[in-house]
């Protein structure tokens, strides 16, 4: 995370140039795209993000590779985590102000076929651990389901990815 993210007032501090009431979310994917150094330095880039799901894109480059000429499983991972995140930061516009945290605190991946070129993770959030997310008071745990979904350059399926989050609210307050 960029000294921003730490900013005083937790995780939600760097949104708060974004309107809760009226979230832009082209101004979400910029800033989100910034956050994750590590994603910037292997070329992930953030392609989608709204309010129901965000998509996460890994290049055709030889770099991100392994030694069966594939797409490497970390690059998979990093993919699927950042699109899952941001999938979080869409779906919780209304609450980000009053997010303190948010973790990935375990995942599971299934890889289906052999990942080759651009690969296309879109990452999704229960519906339900949202609606908790964004009724939470303060000081108040939540824990948030997700899963992303891999595609490559001919729409098959390689990949499927579990994310367990958790996402703490901020003390009143602080």
């Amino acid at each position: 995370m960029t000294t921003e993210a730490k900013a005083p007032g937790g995780f939600g501090a760097v949104f708060a140039a974004v309107d809760p009431g009226n979230p832009d979310y082209e101004l979400l994917r910029r800033i989100v795209g910034r956050l994750i150094p590590f994603g910037s330095h292997a070329g992930v880039e953030v392609t989608e993000l709204g309010p129901d799901r965000a998509i996460a894109e890994i290049p055709d480059e030889p770099q991100l590779g392994n030694h069966m000429r594939t797409v490497h499983a970390g690059a998979l991972f990093l993919a699927a985590d950042i699109a899952g995140a941001c999938a979080f930061v869409g779906a919780a516009v209304p609450a980000l102000g009053s997010i303190g945290s948010f973790v990935l605190r375990d995942a599971r991946i299934s890889f289906r076929k052999p990942a080759l070129g651009r690969i296309r993770a879109i990452g999704m959030l229960d519906p339900r651990d949202i609606r908790t997310v964004l009724a939470a008071a303060g000081d108040q745990r939540v824990e948030v389901d997700g899963r992303a979904l891999m595609y490559d350059a001919n729409d098959v399926l390689v990949g499927k990815v579990t994310l367990d989050y958790v996402c703490t609210m901020a003390s009143e307050g602080a």
